[in-house]
């Protein structure tokens, strides 16, 4: 969930992070707080020209082909690692609450 709520804390050291995998379920649950505005954060998970920008672990870089945000809509990304290899994947939108939440299946590994 997305929190409007900021941090006081200079470094964001107090913001809340957290990651669970339920390994039963296939299913990894990531609930992370942004000192941003809402709106901001929102349109960096959902728009594929912010997301390429900051959605891939160093030193890789994020690339997308093709997004379309609406449920049942799909995004078709790579991640490049800095020798040019290319590791494409696909995530489907599966619900979506605007500007609060929502839920991506993930198809890794693809060629």
């Amino acid at each position: 969930m997305l929190n409007e709520e900021k941090s006081q804390s200079p470094a964001n050291n107090d913001l809340f992070f957290d990651f669970n995998v339920d390994k039963a379920a296939k299913t990894v649950y990531i609930t992370r707080e942004f000192n941003a505005r809402r709106s901001l954060v929102w349109d960096a998970f959902t728009k594929a020209e912010l997301l390429d920008r900051w959605g891939a672990p160093a030193p890789m870089r994020a690339k997308t082909k093709y997004m379309n945000f609406e449920v049942g809509g799909r995004r078709f990304y790579a991640m490049i690692s800095p020798d040019g290899q290319e590791r494409w994947s696909v995530q489907e939108y599966t619900s979506i609450s605007p500007i609060t939440n929502f839920n991506p299946d993930y198809a890794l590994g693809l060629k």
